[in-house]
């Protein structure tokens, strides 16, 4: 009876570790917030190209920025091709955008310290964020476990904390896409006020 009670146990375990671990998959393969849905806050450290904060304590949080839009750019890694074309696309009309209202605030894993040089190479007007672990980019469905690095993906949240787009497939090179996040930003701003 005993050893029956145990197996029935050790199962019962195995099959709730079985569904949290396809829950996780899940999130991880194309899930986080949908548009309408609460964007979950974190707190990261951070670089610009004045400051470096990687103490945990002292990092950037979504819900410091609440009453403006932000746009969370998640992208793979500092210094490769690809990223650098939309970091700069982002600075390049950063001023536009911030006219709009909205806060950029680019994720990817790398260290408060690439960053840091990075942002200053490149003269990048706002915070990138370290998202070491990834544990943010699964929470936005941007982690991509074939390669062990954030995939490009953009939400756009509004003052209130409130997804108002994402792009799980943001292309760098596409003007198409750009122009959709410029239009999500303003509606969000305009929804908010």
């Amino acid at each position: 009876m005993l050893r029956k009670t145990i197996a029935t146990i050790a199962i019962t375990i195995s099959l709730l570790a079985s569904v949290r671990g396809l829950a996780s998959a899940a999130a991880v393969d194309g899930g986080g917030p949908d548009v309408g849905q609460a964007a979950p806050d974190f707190k990261l450290p951070y670089a610009t190209q004045e400051e470096t904060k990687y103490n945990p304590q002292e990092g950037m949080s979504l819900s410091q920025y609440r009453g403006k839009t932000v746009v969370l750019a998640f992208y793979p890694a500092d210094w490769s091709s690809g990223c650098t074309t939309e970091v700069c696309t982002f600075r390049d009309t950063f001023k536009d955008l911030g006219e709009l209202g909205a806060v950029i605030l680019g994720i990817s894993g790398d260290y408060v310290f690439s960053h840091h040089e990075w942002a200053t190479h490149h003269n990048l007007k706002f915070p990138l964020l370290s998202d070491h672990d990834h544990a943010v980019a699964k929470t936005y469905g941007s982690f991509d476990p074939k390669w062990g690095y954030n995939k490009r993906t953009v939400y756009v949240v509004d003052g209130s904390g409130i997804v108002r787009f994402r792009n799980l497939d943001f292309k760098h090179g596409n003007k198409a896409d750009y122009d959709a996040l410029r239009d999500a930003i303003s509606k969000a701003k305009m929804k908010h006020e």
